[in-house]
């Protein structure tokens, strides 16, 4: 693919809505972080981020929410550039903010829910496919 070109991509929408949460760096992974649709555990030297299902997360947990995610369908070649690009920057330009997490086998980008439909519109006007799950 051509440098100036990004590529088309198919998304869906995550019904469910997620949180964001940060925990002490060396707090054990919890077992409220673990289900489905969705998690991601991130250890770094100075703390433990937690993506999961919003409804799980107790009181009193450091946490931003509700975010929803759109999945990338895939699989993704490892070595396909821009996808991340293709996807930030028609949300940025519709004021949306992203916070975006890669697997092996695809990309997913989280938006607050309340930007989700204006995620979803911007997405469709760049010429991306996005279903609603």
């Amino acid at each position: 693919m051509p440098p100036s070109q990004s590529p088309t991509l198919a998304l869906t929408l995550v019904a469910v809505p997620l949180a964001v949460c940060r925990l002490p760096a060396d707090a054990p992974v919890p077992s409220w972080a673990l289900g489905p649709p969705f998690s991601s555990v991130t250890r770094t030297p100075d703390e433990l981020s937690v993506v999961c299902a919003a409804d799980g997360v107790p009181a009193g947990a450091l946490t931003s929410r509700p975010w929803r995610a759109l999945r990338v369908d895939g699989p993704l070649d490892l070595a396909l550039v821009g996808v991340l690009a293709a996807l930030a920057a028609p949300l940025a330009e519709a004021g949306v903010s992203v916070f975006p997490i890669a697997t092996y086998d695809t990309d997913w980008i989280l938006v607050r829910e309340a930007d989700a439909d204006r995620a979803c519109a911007a997405l469709e006007r760049a010429g991306h496919v996005v279903r609603r799950g």
